[in-house]
């Protein structure tokens, strides 16, 4: 694994920023969360596709991957729709916050997938997201089923980017990103049917309206298929906890972003934002403790 550079580390944090955004075109689009989704990920196939072909850059893939791919893409439909509608079950804030458990799903997770030693400090970190999460919990009870949904989301992006951590060491960030768009469209696509089936979703629900294209094209162009991308590329330097730790600042953009386009209806309690400053000592705690392990020549994540 390369070492980051500081350009790397900028360009991450940019990409968070864009995904803390995402909440909010969330809200401002009309359809479901999870016909969202489906949109998002058929414009984000699409667009890849057309140009994986267009720049022949499409490289083959072995079979067994290209299920492993779509499959994961499933996840990442499902992490999506539980994203949004948590978004609109309370608020973009508290979704946001609740994504910022991440970490600690994934200093859990990452060490069965491969096959590593679990990290003290990474254990600590994670923990100290959940003390955060505990204090916006606590001064935001009302809004717990929301906050719930986005904990459980956080949970399946840790699982995919720990999946992608490995993939992007055998093929290139588009040609997995067009793999996993292609599921989680074919993934949305059948949770919708469901829906339909069992009444909960009404066909008449489903079309967006005229404003709603174009923050649904920002959505999938420049939230998906760049940012999504950008962040496979990335994985190539960075280990998975170390991503998912530096996505915790999503909430502390996203809150921001929130405010400038919501106002009053973001405004939270002074619990919630100390939650959210914990959160962020964790995030800047571990830059810190991996550069002194570069100092000593120790490398426990590779």
């Amino acid at each position: 694994m390369n070492r980051p550079t500081l350009t790397d580390y900028l360009h991450l944090h940019f990409l968070v920023l864009i995904w803390g955004f995402t909440a909010i075109l969330g809200l401002l689009i009309s359809v479901p969360a999870l016909t969202l989704v489906v949109y998002r990920t058929l414009l984000a196939a699409v667009g890849l596709g057309v140009l994986l072909v267009v720049q022949r850059k499409m490289v083959p893939v072995a079979p067994a991957d290209r299920l492993k791919l779509l499959a994961t893409g499933v996840v990442i439909a499902l992490h999506w729709a539980l994203f949004f509608g948590a978004a609109r079950v309370a608020n973009a804030s508290v979704c946001l916050a609740g994504m910022a458990t991440g970490s600690l799903w994934t200093s859990l997770l990452e060490p069965l997938f491969v096959r590593r030693r679990l990290q003290l400090i990474e254990v600590v970190l994670g923990m100290l997201v959940m003390a955060g999460l505990y204090m916006i919990f606590r001064f935001e009870i009302d809004r717990a089923a929301g906050l719930l949904m986005a904990v459980f989301s956080a949970m399946l992006a840790a699982v995919f980017t720990i999946v992608n951590s490995q993939f992007t060491r055998r093929y290139p960030p588009m040609t997995i990103t067009f793999y996993e768009m292609s599921g989680a469209f074919g993934g949305s696509l059948l949770f919708l049917g469901l829906y339909l089936a069992f009444g909960l979703e009404t066909p008449s629900s489903l079309w967006p309206q005229p404003t709603d294209w174009l923050w649904i094209a920002i959505l999938a162009f420049v939230c998906t298929v760049y940012a999504y991308s950008a962040s496979v590329w990335l994985m190539r330097k960075f280990s998975a906890f170390a991503v998912n730790l530096t996505v915790n600042l999503e909430p502390v953009y996203g809150i921001a972003l929130a405010w400038l386009f919501f106002g009053d209806r973001e405004r939270m309690t002074t619990g919630f934002y100390a939650g959210t400053v914990v959160i962020l000592v964790a995030v800047l705690v571990y830059p810190v403790w991996q550069r002194k392990m570069d100092k000593k020549n120790v490398y426990p994540i590779q």
